[in-house]
């Protein structure tokens, strides 16, 4: 978004970025979080919706599982790496339960 509002690249006096960068830094950047139950636990609300998904007269789909999204704004001061390791953080000690969940986080400027 605001890479095509600013288009030039010459240096910010005194702060070593440029326009481009100091406007993803003050926006910051979204993490995104998706939470799934492991593949050896059972999920009877993905076998619910696959057989609804039948009824509703869909074929060819052998499986179903279903997860959690999570959408994280986080603040432009952290660099793109202290924002996947607070992400990282907050979906291992928040947003999943470690037994019978996996997440994956990515970091999107």
């Amino acid at each position: 978004m605001w890479r095509n509002i600013l288009r030039s690249k010459r240096r910010v006096s005194g702060s070593g970025t440029t326009p481009d960068q100091e406007a993803l830094r003050i926006a910051g950047m979204k993490a995104k979080v998706f939470v799934t139950l492991k593949a050896s636990v059972l999920d009877p609300q993905g076998k619910a919706i696959k057989h609804s998904v039948e009824l509703l007269g869909f074929s060819g789909i052998s499986d179903i599982r279903q997860g959690k999204y999570f959408e994280i704004t986080i603040d432009g001061v952290l660099s793109e790496q202290q924002a996947r390791d607070e992400a990282m953080r907050l979906a291992r000690d928040v947003l999943s339960n470690p037994i019978i969940e996996d997440f994956r986080v990515e970091i999107e400027d």
